[in-house]
């Protein structure tokens, strides 16, 4: 509905600004203005100001500004028209009245709202009665409370072809006003009509204002298809449109700043059972961008919820390509990925709220999700590879519609490659695994674990180090099958130790870190894994520590992979100007030379088998040392100057 000037203009004259804001800012007078504690953030000294007469509120620490219409929008959530209803029935201002069709439209819907609620009740009482034992059993099997079955008004639709539809139709409801709603189905063949949900445990689906809309159904028969079932597209339920327990989770997500989203209703459930009041779902929807909108009508930075399995990444990697185009100053998302083959409710149940807690806490920025990604979509150990792994990242910044937005993922992703192609020096001797893109060593406002001094590896110390995490990480092999597949290792043992310990697990794929070792120990294995724990340097690795965080193994296991992998390139280039190198400028010398211990920065070093290789790299090395001692005039040519 459209709302004339003079009617919103009336009802800012009947509502001052202070009296608005001063239900959730305690405001102080201070001369013409009010002034209090931003409600945007957190802070110790008041930014936030109010001016009755001009009809407005200003925020200095956030650059927020609006009147009552949009105060009300911004700290409860609510839409332009929800605030306008709202703030005119305070005032007293009687809403406009709308035009025929408009009331004829608004008629029909609540018609099919009222369906929808009566068949809630009828699925509640079913819930309660002695057909409903077994959904009921279910329920509480899952692990919910009945005062958490009641809250979500969850019951049962009975198994009987046409239940709900006859306990309807006695009600005064009509088979087309049922059909409308979605809840029987028409066949094709002219049979008749029959109940959508059969046998099933139902779950209501509600809109912003806490009316049903649809349902979710979940199947209580092992054998029933879909298992999962929803209402079907009506005229009230656009299930792209819709976030699951928008309503419920409104005040808790304003009130923390923050919103956990999963994929299906009874992780929801289940997380407010828990205490997470701030949790909506999906449902199971790739995002869309009214599903973004409406999450960040909650929080600014919504935490996605994945499963940490290739399916999980999957999805992650899809929802980044549907987020970049509508990211905005101050609106983003973030990455939570559970341990593998766990949901919300299966870690919750398993290991408690503060296990959970700990994964949001953790949760990755939607740019370093992006990074992730490309990193991983294929090989950058040749220019050609890396030019196209530049030339994707490019891409993506293009779909970035908001301008001030893409301009600081460019500058982001221009600091890591360059870190990434020309590695910063090492802090100390040795410490050659340190984060890319952060030239603090800090990630997420974090000091990361200190790590021991180590020389850096041959292809020898290479395999050591993909040993020792695949033995104390057994889960690394499902993320990085074809890349340790691929590692070639010189030496015939630790080579068959390695094959070892991944045939191992690709036997038991949750085999755990100590039964794996008991396993190798048992065979010809044992000594040479035991001498890798005990005498190896690399055994000192932080992130080779079996309690070493996940995200860290994965983020330092990432990047020496491809750092080792890359490096063949970077060292050829080296070795095949070592010849040319005196006929050079001193500019271009400067520039070889800078190249030269970018590579030796990286820590990693590899043996070879080709001697041609070996001599050229040394008379490289020779010819550099004989040239640093020379004076400019000898061995190398100065720069023309025009």
């Amino acid at each position: 509905m459209k709302f004339s000037d003079s009617f919103l203009d009336e009802v800012r004259a009947r509502l001052p600004v202070s009296q608005v804001v001063s239900r959730r800012v305690q405001l102080k007078r201070a001369g013409r203005e009010w002034k209090g504690l931003s409600p945007f953030n957190k802070e110790k000294t008041p930014s936030f100001t109010v001016n009755d007469q001009k009809g407005f509120y200003h925020c200095f620490s956030s650059g927020r500004h609006g009147d009552i219409f949009r105060f009300v929008m911004e700290t409860e959530g609510l839409s332009f028209p929800e605030a306008v209803e709202r703030l005119a029935g305070e005032a007293g201002v009687p809403m406009p009245a709308p035009d025929p069709q408009y009331e004829r439209t608004v008629k029909e819907r609540l018609g099919l709202m009222d369906a929808l609620e009566a068949a809630a009740k009828l699925f509640e009482e079913a819930l309660r009665s002695g057909a409903g034992r077994e959904a009921l059993g279910y329920a509480e099997g899952r692990g919910l409370s009945r005062e958490t079955i009641a809250e979500f008004r969850i019951g049962y639709a009975p198994g009987g072809r046409d239940a709900l539809k006859t306990a309807l139709l006695k009600k005064g409801f009509t088979e087309p006003q049922l059909l409308d709603a979605g809840l029987i189905i028409k066949p094709d063949d002219g049979r008749p009509t029959y109940d959508r949900f059969r046998n099933r445990l139902t779950i209501p689906i509600l809109d912003a204002k806490s009316r049903v809309i649809a349902f979710g159904a979940r199947a209580l028969s092992p054998d029933a298809q879909p298992k999962y079932l929803n209402s079907p597209e009506t005229r009230l339920f656009d299930k792209g449109s819709m976030v699951f327990n928008f309503a419920r989770a409104r005040a808790s997500a304003f009130d923390k700043g923050e919103l956990i989203v999963t994929e299906g209703y009874m992780d929801v459930i289940a997380l407010h059972q828990a205490g997470f009041k701030n949790a909506v779902a999906t449902l199971g929807t790739a995002f869309t961008a009214r599903q973004m909108e409406q999450l960040w009508q909650l929080a600014p930075e919504p935490v996605i919820c994945f499963d940490g399995d290739r399916a999980g990444e999957a999805a992650a990697a899809r929802a980044v390509d549907r987020m970049l185009p509508v990211l905005r100053e101050g609106h983003s998302f973030r990455f939570s990925f559970l341990p593998q083959g766990q949901d919300p409710d299966d870690l919750v149940r398993s290991a408690g709220p503060s296990a959970f807690s700990a994964y949001l806490k953790n949760a990755m920025p939607l740019i370093d999700m992006v990074w992730r990604r490309e990193m991983r979509a294929g090989a950058i150990d040749t220019p050609e590879r890396r030019a196209a792994f530049e030339a994707r990242l490019e891409a993506l910044l293009t779909e970035i519609e908001n301008t001030r937005v893409r301009e600081h993922y460019r500058r982001d992703i221009k600091n890591r490659l360059f870190e990434l192609w020309r590695p910063q020096p090492r802090e100390r001797k040795g410490d050659w695994s340190g984060t890319k893109g952060n030239r603090s060593g800090k990630r997420n406002g974090t000091t990361p674990p200190r790590r021991e001094a180590l020389p850096p590896p041959t292809a020898y110390g290479f395999g050591t180090i993909v040993t020792l995490a695949l033995v104390n990480h057994p889960w690394l092999l499902d993320r990085f099958a074809e890349e340790i597949a691929s590692v070639e290792v010189p030496d015939r043992k630790l080579a068959a130790l390695l094959a070892a310990g991944s045939r191992a697990i690709f036997d038991e794929p949750s085999i755990t870190r100590e039964t794996l070792i008991t396993t190798l120990r048992d065979g010809p294995h044992g000594p040479l894994l035991d001498r890798l724990f005990w005498e190896s340097a690399y055994s000192r690795m932080a992130f080779l520590k079996p309690e070493a965080p996940r995200e860290e193994v994965e983020d330092q296991f990432t990047e020496i992979l491809y750092r080792w992998r890359a490096l063949p390139t970077l060292t050829r280039e080296i070795a095949e100007n070592a010849e040319s190198l005196a006929d050079m400028s001193e500019a271009e010398f400067e520039r070889f030379a800078v190249l030269q211990q970018e590579v030796a920065s990286v820590g990693l070093k590899q043996d070879t088998d080709d001697a041609a290789m070996r001599d050229a790299k040394q008379r490289f090395e020779d010819t550099l040392a004989r040239l640093k001692k020379s004076p400019l005039s000898k061995g190398r040519r100065r720069e023309s100057r025009g």
